[in-house]
């Protein structure tokens, strides 16, 4: 039996143990993961006064009611162009800032990035910098190991938790939530959310890592074809690293071998085999790199961000591109200006939607009635949208060449009343008199107008009216 067939299909993960490293990079990603995670647990508390009929939370997803509300912008169910418009901004972004500097989503604002970082913190909190995780994993089990274990555990099962309840405060009152959380009165909806995400925050950081951008992420796969020559990405400058040796051997780059990069590296991964597809561009290993050139008098900048053409070029010993070369260039001026078209197209759709909309449907069992004195009816729903946060009084119109009447059932009047950011249905009867019905077309298009009385705004619908056929 070949050596090939005795080894299994599936390798057992190796566990990675980063090392502690300090620099520019690293104090940029802890800024991150303060600002995300800020964002993410305060947002659902931040207040924002509607009015005493809509909710006061600034950011919710109102499933019950089916609206969303994003400090002064509510967004309701017809509107939901609004929201497929920013999933294309976003990923039009995603190919842009990948374009442009590789995957510096995955390496500093991806939420997996961004808890394991988190959980790592507190792993080297509670069981040491990288030498004593890797003794202590190695270790058989005792009372400190459960110890340690357990502790670093709990303090990421808290943080798990925190997560999934963050999560559901977006979709209700996070107070009146957090009450009900607190007197165990919350919908199972609110747990089973919870629970989730919970599950699913501490195996991910806590326990897949790397493995989750490996093989569950489709990005790494997807990267490879937003990314050229000209991408400005973490590399190794091979031609003044190689051949690696000690210091002291004139004959050797600047690269001693120190594996400091490696040690680093969250992935697990030595960038200077070239890029892969594991590596997520944190930039942890610039920052374990510079240190080390800094300490034995060699110039910073081994392993930095650069792109392919600027390394084949400086290893010609010509100088590389400028930093602007490489963002503004024809992919990523056709994705900024796709990505600024359609935000702008948002903005405009945004400022000129009306505050009172209507649809109109009409009744066609039977298209037309023919009443006692002659006259003919047609009979149509309109439904009136008030997307003001007050009660508001709309009056009903139409508009037409031929002489048709209007009225309104359940009222003399043609006023209807409104309620505040609610749909209220109204019945309404289109009619031709008798002496008008003998000359009234088979069809006769005309138009509906509703007025709000306060304001002044109008919307109108054009609609059909069915007469009787011509003999």
């Amino acid at each position: 039996m070949s050596t090939s067939e005795n080894q299994p299909l599936y390798a057992p993960r190796e566990p990675i143990f980063p090392r502690r490293v300090k620099g520019f990079y690293r104090n940029l990603k802890w800024w991150v993961m303060a600002v995300t995670l800020g964002i993410y647990y305060l947002t659902p508390w931040i207040r924002w006064d509607r009015g005493p009929s809509l909710p006061d939370q600034a950011v919710l997803l109102d499933m019950a009611n089916r609206r969303f509300y994003f400090f002064w912008i509510e967004i309701w169910p017809h509107e939901f162009y609004f929201v497929a418009g920013l999933l294309i901004m976003a990923g039009l972004g995603l190919f842009l800032f990948t374009s442009a500097l590789g995957r510096v989503w995955c390496g500093y604002t991806c939420p997996q990035t961004v808890w394991t970082d988190l959980f790592i913190l507190v792993e080297r909190w509670i069981e040491g910098d990288r030498n004593a995780r890797v003794r202590l994993w190695n270790a058989k089990w005792d009372f400190r190991k459960v110890r340690l274990r357990l502790t670093k555990w709990t303090v990421w099962l808290l943080i798990s938790v925190a997560t999934g309840g963050a999560w559901v405060f977006y979709f209700a009152d996070a107070p009146t939530l957090a009450v009900s959380l607190a007197t165990l009165s919350a919908p199972p909806i609110a747990w089973a959310t919870i629970g989730v995400l919970t599950a699913t925050t501490f195996i991910f950081g806590g326990f897949m890592r790397e493995q989750v951008c490996n093989y569950m992420c489709p990005w790494p796969r997807i990267q490879g074809a937003m990314m050229d020559p000209e991408t400005l990405t973490v590399a190794y400058r091979d031609w003044r690293g190689e051949p690696r040796g000690k210091q002291r051997d004139p004959n050797t780059g600047d690269c001693i071998d120190c594996m400091a990069c490696v040690n680093v590296c969250p992935a697990g991964i030595d960038i200077r085999d070239g890029q892969q597809m594991e590596c997520i561009t944190c930039a942890l290993c610039i920052d374990a790199c510079d240190d080390i050139m800094a300490k034995i008098g060699k110039p910073r900048g081994l392993i930095d961000y650069l792109a392919l053409s600027d390394q084949e070029e400086e290893a010609k010993g010509k100088p590389a591109k400028k930093l602007w070369q490489h963002v503004f260039r024809l992919r990523t001026v056709i994705y900024t200006t796709l990505w600024a078209a359609i935000g702008i197209g948002l903005v405009f759709a945004l400022f000129v939607r009306a505050d009172i909309e209507m649809n109109v449907a009409a009744v066609r069992n039977p298209t037309f009635v023919t009443l006692s004195d002659g006259s003919i009816r047609n009979i149509y729903d309109i439904r009136l949208l008030n997307k003001h946060g007050e009660d508001r009084v709309f009056h009903l119109s139409l508009r037409s060449d031929e002489i048709l009447r209007i009225e309104l059932e359940g009222t003399a009047e043609r006023n209807v009343n409104v309620p505040a950011n609610e749909t209220f249905l109204q019945r309404v009867y289109v009619t031709a008199r008798p002496q008008d019905a003998a000359s009234t077309q088979d069809v006769v298009p005309f138009r509906f107008w509703v007025e709000d009385i306060v304001s002044g705004e109008r919307a109108y619908k054009d609609a059909i009216f069915n007469g009787r056929p011509q003999q």
